[in-house]
């Protein structure tokens, strides 16, 4: 009779260290595959859906906390308009902004920072863009203010109880003010409305203090970041619910 045993035991553990060797190189590209994915599916989201910003100053206090992140819904304007009182992020329509000074740092802190920028963990460039609240679509007469102090858009006075005021004040504006808004463009105001460079202190630059819709980024309706400040952005529609009525001809 031949003794086969040995041989047998041989291929076996060839066999068995080839199908080993095999199923690692399967689960290692799954694992890549799956990172693609993800980092495609990110990028897709980022480009078309959704995008975080940090908030780097106090002009919409109390609403937007100095570093809350926000999500920001980029469809809005492309695919769903502008609303009275949406929280909007927007790039600087020329002159808003001072120059920025490039910030220096080593290749492995910015290589990880542009990686998370891609999946949309981190907004490197929040500092080129700003964050206000509309006030005024196209065609609607801003102005302010009234005997009692408020704002009127299309001669509807504003209740604005998501604003932050000094103590003791009660009138919305320092200085008084009236514009009708141009097509394609808004009016946009800070919530710390003592504390806010918004469309009344850009009248002198290219856009006169409006801001073109094409220059909108998105609307915020989301404070991710801390966990404390988690919550929605209303656009409140109590507040400006009786001014597209007073305008029916405003212009969309």
């Amino acid at each position: 009779m031949t003794d086969i045993g040995p041989a047998t035991s041989t291929e076996d553990a060839a066999e068995n260290r080839h199908s080993r060797s095999r199923g690692v190189k399967l689960f290692l590209r799954d694992i890549v595959l799956i990172v693609v994915a993800a980092v495609i599916i990110s990028v897709g989201i980022k480009a078309f859906l959704i995008r975080s910003f940090y908030i780097p100053s106090g002009s919409m206090e109390n609403t937007l906390q100095i570093d809350d992140r926000i999500i920001v819904n980029e469809l809005v304007p492309r695919m769903f308009p502008v609303q009275h009182g949406d929280v909007v992020v927007f790039t600087d329509p020329g002159g808003w902004l001072p120059p920025q000074t490039t910030v220096q740092r080593n290749g492995f802190v910015a290589g990880v920072d542009w990686v998370l920028s891609v999946v949309g963990l981190s907004a490197p460039d929040s500092n080129d863009h700003l964050v206000k609240r509309v006030i005024g679509l196209p065609g609607d007469t801003v102005t302010c203010c009234n005997a009692f102090g408020q704002m009127t858009v299309n001669g509807i006075p504003l209740v604005e109880t998501y604003l932050k005021l000094p103590n003791g004040v009660t009138k919305v504006a320092a200085k008084d003010f009236s514009v009708t808004v141009p097509k394609n463009s808004l009016w946009v105001m800070g919530d710390n409305r003592y504390n806010s460079e918004d469309s009344r202190a850009h009248a002198a630059t290219p856009s006169k203090g409006f801001v073109p819709m094409d220059q909108v980024v998105g609307r915020a309706f989301l404070i991710s970041w801390p966990t404390s400040h988690w919550t929605w952005l209303d656009d409140y529609p109590d507040v400006f619910g009786g001014v597209t009525a007073a305008n029916p001809g405003t212009v969309k």
